[in-house]
């Protein structure tokens, strides 16, 4: 076992305000291509990305924003500005949707929807083995079906999951404790 996969793994952590450089076009394939290694009952590969770069992402704020107010679902201006102080510097923004098969009845959509967040887990992995830092969001209107569609996911057929920023650390972050994991865990015996 390679301990320094384990304390790369272990030393992992969102951060949320990032900037350029993100990842290469040879890392962010790297980073997607984690993301195909998810566990998924029955090869279903419920997970779909819309990809954002650049301009596109400050642009893609104000886009939700406004979409949010046409909706009857406004953002406050405190969330608004928020939303937009982190996307400002972002190089690389994913929004995440889980593709509900309705012809296919086996597999509830609970684990399609645990599918997708273990692609983004794998995903926020790559990133930070490869340097980088992210950050997984469900603000910005991913509650709000329009948003959705904008992005083209239909809310008949998908799960809006809400979005994955990538970059550059804007600053250190002090180390975190954690908790220990004896706190939520307990065994069964059987007895």
């Amino acid at each position: 076992m390679s301990s320094a996969a384990i304390d790369s793994l272990l030393g992992r952590r969102s951060m949320k305000f990032v900037q350029a450089p993100g990842p290469s076009e040879t890392e962010l394939d790297t980073i997607l291509q984690a993301a195909m290694r998810a566990p998924d009952h029955g090869q279903l590969r419920p997970w779909r990305f819309r990809l954002m770069r650049g301009d596109a992402v400050a642009k893609w704020a104000e886009t939700a924003i406004r979409i949010c107010e046409e909706a009857g679902e406004p953002i406050t201006p405190q969330k608004a500005a928020g939303a937009r102080q982190w996307l400002k510097n972002v190089p690389i923004l994913l929004a995440v949707g889980c593709y509900i098969d309705h012809s296919n009845t086996r597999i509830p959509e609970e684990e399609r929807m645990l599918a997708t967040g273990a692609a983004v887990v794998n995903m926020l992995n790559a990133a930070h083995m490869l340097g980088y830092s992210a950050y997984w969001s469900t603000g910005l209107g991913t509650y709000v079906d329009e948003v959705a569609e904008a992005l083209d996911f239909d809310p008949l057929e998908y799960r809006f999951m809400g979005y994955v920023s990538f970059g550059t650390a804007m600053r250190e972050l002090p180390t975190r404790e954690r908790p220990d994991y004896h706190d939520f865990v307990t065994e069964w015996t059987g007895e």
